[in-house]
């Protein structure tokens, strides 16, 4: 598959992420937060599997890899939506997105520290533009930063999880495949959730019976298009592009989520949300690489030209 194939795919993927934020919390207001999570991830993992077994793609993980799911299943779904869940209830939205939007520069940064994969400055501008431009949607509701409190610092361990599991799934991904890593990660980290749940949310299953049948229409097609098959062609694309260059394709989550807000919670889309797509589009475009493939390009292009010129 080509890379613009890849970023197109992607592209598709963040509009399902973010039409899933107000599927989620209407399933987080008809059920509590832990418990409700836990059980959606389970049936993305289930899904994950049933998928890669017709695919004849499941084999059991060595010891190496297992130690790749067990770390990756507690960063990138205990620890990311825990905390996630948990941060929300204790501060403002307009911080808990300015530090979301801090996803692709910490993977980057992490990209740079650990796997010693430094960005160009080109792709630096992509990730300060797409910042800029998650800064500039969520200040637009008007609630200020303020001071920071305790929920802040839980979305910045939730994003700073996820981000380091990225990195994990990107080395991982030399010798199991992204998305059978993705079954096994959603699975084991489901359990760990649940259990937790069992502790922190004692009467949250008896709640699953009161819900009517299109909050379950609506918790399946989450749990299957949203989580199972966007953290598989997530995870593969990281496998295909590296982690730093696919987190950065995140940012359209902020604009494609309050797209999701309007057409189905009502809520209104400004003028300072378009301000701030145009920043996120030169972030994905400058820091996904897409800007430098095609320069490269077209000085291929002229030298071939060249060349076949001066050989005539």
């Amino acid at each position: 598959m080509k890379k613009w194939q890849t970023y197109l795919i992607l592209v598709f993927i963040m509009l399902i992420w973010g039409f899933n934020v107000p599927a989620l919390k209407t399933l987080v207001s008809e059920f509590t937060p832990v418990t409700i999570t836990s059980l959606r991830i389970f049936t993305a993992g289930i899904t994950v599997f049933i998928i890669l077994g017709i695919m004849g793609k499941i084999r059991k993980p060595t010891a190496k890899e297992l130690l790749f799911i067990m770390s990756g299943g507690l960063l990138n779904v205990v620890s990311h939506h825990y905390f996630l869940s948990v941060g929300l209830t204790g501060t403002s939205s307009t911080n808990g997105g300015l530090i979301l939007g801090t996803g692709p520069l910490l993977t980057a940064l992490m990209a740079t520290i650990i796997l010693r994969n430094r960005p160009t400055v080109i792709k630096v501008i992509g990730f300060l533009s797409g910042s800029i431009g998650v800064a500039i949607i969520v200040l637009s509701g008007g609630e200020g930063i303020g001071g920071l409190k305790m929920g802040d610092l839980y979305i910045f361990i939730s994003i700073f999880s996820q981000a380091l599991s990225f990195i994990i799934i990107s080395r991982a991904a030399k010798t199991l495949d992204p998305r059978l890593l993705t079954g096994y990660m959603l699975v084991f980290g489901s359990i760990v959730l649940f259990m937790i749940s069992l502790f922190t949310e004692p009467g949250g299953l008896r709640q699953l019976g009161d819900a009517p049948a299109s909050i379950w229409v609506l918790f399946f097609a989450s749990a299957i298009m949203a989580t199972a098959v966007g953290h598989m062609v997530y995870n593969h694309s990281i496998g295909k592009i590296g982690a730093a260059e696919t987190s950065i394709f995140l940012n359209l989550n902020t604009f494609f989520s309050l797209v999701g807000a309007s057409l189905f919670l009502g809520e209104a889309v400004t003028y300072y949300h378009l301000i701030g797509l145009v920043f996120i589009v030169l972030g994905v475009v400058c820091g996904s690489g897409t800007l430098e493939e095609l320069v490269m390009r077209k000085k291929q292009k002229r030298y071939l030209e060249r060349k076949q010129n001066h050989q005539l």
